[in-house]
């Protein structure tokens, strides 16, 4: 069994890990720490888990009991934790945050898209996990950039409000998130770096070419990104392409149709569509963003890391209605 510790397991992120390595048959936490909740049943925080498990949160944690820690802190304090690991600790790291996904700042870290980069998460001790646009954008143009199509890029995303974290917020507020929409960041959103600099490893045309509109949604959790950009392949070449490259990924399915965000929510999959508009190449990605776009995308990079066939405790049922 893979002893697994979860770092601030308090918030949305951390209560999906826990949805899913209660029922992992290769895994066991072995600890649940949270600041803000120490000695507390964990499902006082994750109410959905009552019954499911008799854990219960930790102050402090002693990580040399784990052959795996996932870091579920929040952007910009997981360096600091790791910079104070014991040097003993031997066991392997999962970062959920942002801090070690940019190559000038991965120190050691490897970019844990599988779909893009398999074999170096096989071999990797410490994995940054892709952000829940990225992941949903990336998964639109990967092969697309494999086969040196992308020049200029635009997207439209839209995603749950659970995107922004367990924190209240003006903008998270029900009472102003419902029946509302709302851009923000546009053009500048943090997860373009990660995106660039994947299209340009697969890439020897892409130049960082990227107009990226996000969109706050009325609705809970799930990212729909709509991805185009000019392209000479016709509809069918372009569907063969997409399909070639995502037939043996366990996650990433191609249709004959349109997407909708029904189709994964609770899921490890991505679901995209492939259409031609004239001389457009239109992409329609959709993914659960606290499950493929984090959690579910984390304990598929663990399975990798510890030889286990991907699709390990990923084999969740969809919310259809």
């Amino acid at each position: 069994m893979i002893k697994v510790g979860i770092i601030g397991a308090a918030g949305y992120t951390a209560g999906e890990l826990l949805r899913i390595l209660v029922n992992h048959p290769w895994a066991t936490v072995v600890f649940a720490q949270s600041e803000s909740h120490a000695g507390e049943p964990v499902w006082t925080a994750h109410p959905d888990l009552v019954g499911e498990t008799s854990l219960t949160f930790t102050g402090e944690a002693d990580v040399n009991t784990a052959d795996v820690i996932f870091l579920c802190m929040g952007h910009g304090k997981s360096r600091g934790y790791v910079e104070s690991l014991p040097q003993e600790f031997s066991g392997k790291i999962i970062d959920l945050s942002n801090d070690y996904r940019l190559r000038e700042t991965a120190d050691g870290f490897v970019y844990g898209l599988p779909e893009a980069f398999r074999q170096e998460i096989k071999a990797a001790d410490r994995i940054a996990n892709p952000g829940c646009f990225a992941t949903s954008i990336q998964l639109a143009l990967l092969p697309a950039a494999r086969a040196n199509l992308l020049g200029e890029v635009h997207v439209t995303g839209i995603t749950g409000s659970t995107g922004a974290g367990q924190k209240p917020s003006q903008t998270t507020h029900f009472s102003w998130r419902a029946n509302n929409l709302s851009v923000y960041k546009a053009f500048t959103h943090q997860h373009l770096g990660e995106i660039n600099e994947t299209l340009s490893r697969l890439s020897n045309v892409y130049k960082g070419q990227m107009n990226f509109v996000p969109v706050r949604g009325a609705f809970p959790r799930g990212i729909m990104a709509s991805v185009y950009f000019d392209c000479k392949l016709s509809e069918e070449e372009a569907q063969k392409l997409y399909k070639e490259y995502y037939e043996d990924e366990p996650f990433v399915h191609v249709i004959d149709g349109d997407p909708d965000l029904k189709m994964v929510v609770n899921t490890n999959k991505c679901v995209l569509g492939v259409r031609k508009h004239g001389d457009k190449l239109h992409i329609v990605s959709v993914i659960d963003n606290l499950v493929k776009g984090a959690a579910g995308q984390a304990v598929e990079n663990m399975n990798l890391i510890f030889g286990l066939p991907e699709n390990t405790g990923l084999n969740l049922k969809p919310i259809g209605f």
